[in-house]
């Protein structure tokens, strides 16, 4: 990547928000594909060591995303699923996401997820509002290592692009 990246990180613990912001040297077309379409997000969406195995998806408005996070050994180290509730083609879509056991059943509470797109300076610039439905649950996931692997994540996506 030519430019440096835009990257906010931003934690709220008075209404359970974390708000990411990311920029991208790649088209609109191609980043909002890398979001939506299992077969990209697979290549990206876990943290090394693990990867990301979709096992169903159909994006849309009432439709789901089903996934493990994989071990290097290959074994499911969790399951989670993503409702989606609204999408607006090639510039934001929203889902439900929760934890959930090896057959799809969610493990609550969850969290929205609110997903923007635009294009900006030659690039596009994704903005994600991830609501907690609780305090606890947040904290968990940041201690789990959640900024750390989600910005992993989009590095490997922001090589993945650049690679196109």
């Amino acid at each position: 990547m030519n430019k440096q990246a835009l990257f906010n990180f931003i934690v709220s613990k008075d209404d359970h928000t974390v708000t990411i912001e990311r920029s991208f040297d790649a088209p609109l077309d191609a980043v909002w594909d890398a979001f939506t379409k299992a077969e990209i997000l697979d290549r990206w969406w876990a943290p090394k060591p693990y990867a990301s195995r979709t096992k169903r998806m159909d994006f849309k408005v009432g439709g789901s995303r089903f996934y493990a996070m994989v071990d290097p050994d290959g074994q499911a180290a969790g399951w989670q699923v993503q409702q989606y509730t609204s999408i607006t083609p090639k510039s934001n879509f929203k889902y439900f996401s929760a934890f959930a056991d090896k057959d799809g059943n969610l493990q609550l509470p969850g969290s929205n997820w609110n997903l923007s797109f635009r294009e900006e300076n030659g690039g596009t610039v994704v903005s994600i509002i991830i609501h907690n439905d609780s305090l606890e649950r947040m904290e968990r996931l940041i201690e789990m290592g959640f900024k750390e692997g989600f910005t992993q994540g989009l590095d490997q996506l922001d090589e993945l692009l650049g690679k196109r």
